[in-house]
């Protein structure tokens, strides 16, 4: 699977991994510590969050699609739409942000401030995906927040593996709306036809679920999903991290979740503080947080050494590889746990 980055956003060339401690950076002896002092400074708010109900009447989310499904050993098919559909039909759609004309006007996969790539599903998820696989996670009981979520893969494998909550969280509103929602509501629509076939037969009625397969196709799409039970147990929020938090922490009792995802959001290290608090605030005592990510993320500066970096200075979490990728530009999964008090 090939990959590049086309982000737009000011250039920053300097990687840790490819200058030693005894070399000089700007005039001055490199220190980790203190380039992260220098580099992560806090992000300032720059959009507040909100809440997105998902619309009463959902069937037109889906008009028009163009669909892909991943299928990855045994989980279930994914399905999403394809993002050129966002390309095609731009003019078409609510889009307040107007990211889908900008976008596609610069080309470019990421604008700092305005964009932040959710409308690509990046291959870290995949990554992750593959993980989630071999491990047998089935998530039943837990929540689940899919953090920076894009097309909300890793959220929609949750909700079909028995999480008791979901929850999805992106930047860009748009995202949210023109292509989060409707993947879920794909992959509810599904469940409803897997769930109707066997429901069918087991009633001793497979030779009328054939003959009238197209109807019954129809009749399920047309539904209110709305009130579908999986739809019923999602929710989706867009927003910078640091409004998202605070939009959160009005809600008593606060929800923690038992399981975050994120992959593909350590890209800048000016985000770092702001990610690191949401995490710390949110993840449940005994919780996981699983991040995709690359090792180095050329133009933009950040990467996993320096998020590395940030979380042991900080003392919260311990992090554990959980996969190495070996090949072209290296790409990890890992796991963030809170660290074990120290026994006096």
């Amino acid at each position: 699977m090939s990959f590049c980055f086309n982000f737009d956003v000011p250039t920053q060339s300097t990687n840790p991994d490819d200058v030693d401690d005894n070399k000089l950076r700007n005039g001055k002896k490199y220190n980790p510590s203190n380039y992260m002092e220098d580099v992560a400074k806090p992000a300032e708010p720059v959009k507040e969050a909100k809440e997105h109900l998902p619309p009463s009447d959902t069937h037109f989310l889906l008009r028009d699609a163009v669909t892909e499904t991943v299928t990855i050993g045994t989980l279930p098919p994914l399905h999403f739409l394809n993002e050129t559909i966002f390309e095609r039909t731009a003019a078409e759609r609510e889009d307040e942000e107007k990211i889908l004309s900008r976008t596609a006007e610069q080309r470019s996969d990421l604008i700092s401030g305005l964009y932040e790539g959710g409308l690509k599903v990046w291959e870290c998820t995949y990554d992750l995906l593959e993980r989630l696989e071999n491990a047998g996670e089935t998530f039943g009981g837990k929540a689940v927040l899919d953090l920076g979520c894009g097309a909300g893969l890793l959220g929609i494998l949750a909700l079909q593996r028995g999480a008791r909550q979901i929850h999805f969280q992106d930047y860009n509103s748009t995202v949210i709306e023109q292509l989060t929602v409707p993947n879920v509501i794909l992959n509810c629509q599904e469940d409803d036809e897997i769930d109707n076939e066997e429901d069918k037969e087991g009633s001793g009625m497979g030779k009328v679920q054939e003959e009238d397969s197209c109807k019954e196709k129809e009749r399920i799409r047309a539904a209110d999903l709305s009130q579908h039970h999986s739809l019923d147990k999602c929710r989706f929020f867009s927003g910078d991290w640091s409004t998202f938090l605070a939009f959160l922490k009005k809600e008593d009792p606060l929800l923690k979740y038992n399981i975050i995802f994120t992959s593909e959001t350590i890209y800048n290290p000016a985000y770092y503080p702001a990610l690191h608090e949401t995490l710390h605030e949110l993840l449940a005592p005994g919780g996981l947080v699983y991040l995709a990510t690359k090792s180095h993320y050329f133009g933009v500066g950040g990467g996993l050494h320096l998020f590395e970096t940030f979380v042991e200075q900080r003392g919260i979490f311990s992090v554990d590889h959980l996969w190495d990728g070996e090949e072209g530009l290296q790409r990890h999964v890992v796991v963030l746990r809170f660290r074990k008090a120290k026994s006096l």
